[in-house]
């Protein structure tokens, strides 16, 4: 997909990746940029940021009346939507100690938030017999988050989710990407400084949310199903099927180290 005259919505667009990507979308020349997100004046701030063509919506994008209201805005005030970024995500830090309440509000905004938006935006692109779906995942949902179960659990099914959609709609016009990438320097990495999800994708590597846009826009141009800021992440997937006994062991070294050295003294 070229961006050029699009209207794109993106959800949890206020900071982080989000914000990267709506501020690429318009220098690639999108028509209309809905910034979407929780907090009012987040929205604000981002949208003034941005500048022309980029437009704000306040949503909790786990409720599916929310999403479908949304959806319904767009279309009426800027016309049908051509790519739906369905970005906004959540982690705990927790593991078998996370609480129901916990593992609920993770799937929601995770899982299902996902499956809400594809079903508000897919019968107007339907109907088109054209239109493209962009869902951030994690490299955690093609591999595990060490110390983040809940995350871990929710990130593998939104790239089922995908890989669902695209098996299924691939052939009535509808494009899905899914973006996967590792540490990015995001409130949700810094929030969890000290934790052991975090220290452990720190030890990785972390890139900034620009160098994801950029990547988002090449994958978006070559209509690639995984977009993948950290390259050597599919190589980590490969290992993974191909030897999963050598891969599991692989990671629970890396475990043990990032355990022992946040251990005091």
């Amino acid at each position: 997909m070229q961006l050029q005259d699009r209207v794109v919505v993106v959800t949890g667009a206020a900071k982080g990746i989000g914000r990267a990507l709506a501020t690429a979308f318009l220098a690639e020349g999108a028509r209309t940029v809905v910034v979407a997100d929780l907090a009012a004046p987040e929205v604000e701030a981002t949208v003034a940021a941005l500048g022309a063509g980029a437009v704000g919506a306040v949503l909790d994008v786990s409720s599916a009346a929310d999403l479908e209201a949304l959806v319904a805005r767009v279309e009426e005030e800027h016309g049908p939507i051509d790519l739906f970024v369905s970005n906004a995500g959540i982690g705990t830090g927790e593991g078998l100690e996370a609480s129901e309440a916990a593992w609920d509000r993770i799937w929601r905004v995770n899982v299902l938030a996902h499956v809400h938006a594809a079903r508000a935006v897919l019968p107007g692109m339907l109907a088109r017999g054209e239109g493209y779906l962009l869902s951030t995942a994690s490299a955690a949902g093609l591999l595990t988050q060490i110390g983040d179960l809940p995350y871990s659990v929710t990130k593998h099914a939104a790239v089922s989710v995908a890989e669902w959609l695209a098996v299924t709609y691939g052939d009535r016009g509808i494009t899905v990407s899914c973006l996967c990438p590792q540490g990015v320097n995001t409130d949700l990495l810094t929030g969890g400084v000290g934790h052991t999800s975090a220290q452990t994708v720190v030890a990785q590597g972390v890139i900034e949310p620009e160098e994801v846009a950029a990547a988002v826009v090449a994958g978006l141009a070559a209509e690639q199903f995984l977009i993948l800021p950290h390259p050597e992440v599919a190589e980590y997937y490969r290992r993974r099927a191909t030897d999963p006994d050598r891969w599991l062991a692989g990671m629970a070294r890396l475990q043990a180290r990032i355990q022992s050295a946040a251990e005091p003294g």
